[in-house]
């Protein structure tokens, strides 16, 4: 809804009533027996995070400037390139960050409904995200579709990024909670470890030593800060004390790291089809993935044999991306990941618990996250 005095974007959100379980466990007792109840790989229903936060991103997405919004809608899923809507528009992803928000409100005594500005605004960045890596990296599948550039140019889908970074902003300062000011300084933080992150990782291509605590450092800025904004913001909106959104911060910090892991994993040995990303290009582009760097430092044949591989002048040919898939294996570089990711996953639940999380929140984030770090896509 617009104002027509001020052609500002209006957000009105109904009030949403949060499915708890009928038993609710005393949380000393819950902390200590996490639930199992997610399947590995797969993802918690989360129809009642589209349901709350659907009016308002596709506002804050309408609101852009019409190309920017075309690009956007098409990027989401939500409509062809031409602009005629899809038969199945609730695309866009897991919407996983922003439950992180909304549960994270609820973690601490709130309501879904007092985090959809920065449930709106963390999806809003990570859509900028996704954007600018598919240009980044040359990426032309995203989601099982073309990849923005690839049909709407390079500088459309960079502008689309930079108008939903904008937006994103936006949203948060129009937030009507007395929070305002400091979720938007959150978010802000945030986005510049981000884009360090992002700045490192691609400066890896061009370095012959990257060590396992530089990929951490990169891992961290790249992915965790935003997953931990988003679980912070969830607080920050709530009205949490500094400590309770530290932990809650610092829980998705932890993840971040975690699903980067996870998905380095997947960039090597998933496949195409489940995941809607080209496997196998990152080895393509010699990144160094944390499969990779903790192949190329270990000892032995297979180590020594991927170092030559990574410093041949040429391009790599489908022979010898094959070849890398096998030796970063045999050198240990997946079980590195995976060992690498359930330290992260533990640290994240440790740190989770400071925020003395309610026992229903606790068990609903412990689902996503096993499903984030025992995923197939």
């Amino acid at each position: 809804m617009t104002d027509g005095a001020t052609g500002a974007v209006r957000h009105e959100h109904r009030r949403f009533r949060f499915p708890v379980p009928v038993s609710r466990p005393r949380e000393e007792q819950f902390v200590s027996q996490i639930t199992d109840s997610a399947s590995a790989g797969v993802f918690p229903r989360l129809d009642w995070v589209d349901d709350v936060l659907s009016p308002a991103l596709r506002a804050a997405v309408e609101s852009l400037p019409a190309e920017e919004s075309l690009v956007a809608r098409y990027h989401r899923g939500w409509c062809e390139a031409d602009g005629e809507p899809r038969a199945s528009a609730r695309g866009g992803g897991k919407v996983v960050r922003p439950a992180l928000t909304l549960l994270s409100a609820v973690a601490v005594g709130g309501s879904p409904s007092d985090a959809v500005p920065g449930a709106v605004a963390v999806e809003l960045v990570h859509d900028f995200t996704l954007l600018h890596d598919d240009v980044i990296d040359g990426d032309t599948l995203r989601r099982h579709r073309p990849a923005a550039w690839s049909l709407f140019g390079t500088p459309a889908a960079v502008l689309t990024g930079d108008a939903l970074l904008v937006a994103a902003l936006r949203v948060l300062a129009q937030a009507p909670q007395a929070q305002a000011g400091a979720a938007v300084q959150e978010l802000v933080g945030a986005l510049m470890e981000l884009v360090e992150g992002q700045s490192r990782d691609v400066a890896f291509e061009k370095e012959h030593e990257v060590t396992v605590a530089d990929y951490l450092a990169m891992a961290a800025g790249k992915t965790g800060a935003l997953i931990g904004c988003a679980c912070a913001l969830g607080g920050v909106l709530a009205g949490a004390d500094p400590d309770r959104v530290g932990g809650l911060r610092e829980f998705g910090r932890h993840l971040g790291v975690a699903f980067q892991c996870v998905d380095d994993i997947l960039g090597l040995w998933g496949r195409t089809a489940r995941s809607g990303k080209p496997v196998g290009a990152d080895l393509a582009a010699r990144k160094k993935s944390l499969p990779v760097v903790a192949a190329l430092a270990a000892p032995g044949t297979a180590g020594e044999r991927l170092r030559e591989l990574y410093r041949a002048p040429r391009p790599l040919t489908g022979d010898d991306i094959d070849l890398a898939r096998h030796l970063v294996e045999e050198a240990g570089g997946r079980q590195a990941a995976q060992e690498e990711a359930r330290r992260q996953t533990a640290a994240a639940l440790r740190s989770l618990s400071l925020a003395r999380p309610t026992a229903d929140a606790y068990r609903q984030l412990h689902d996503i996250v096993r499903s984030m770090t025992h995923r197939e896509s």
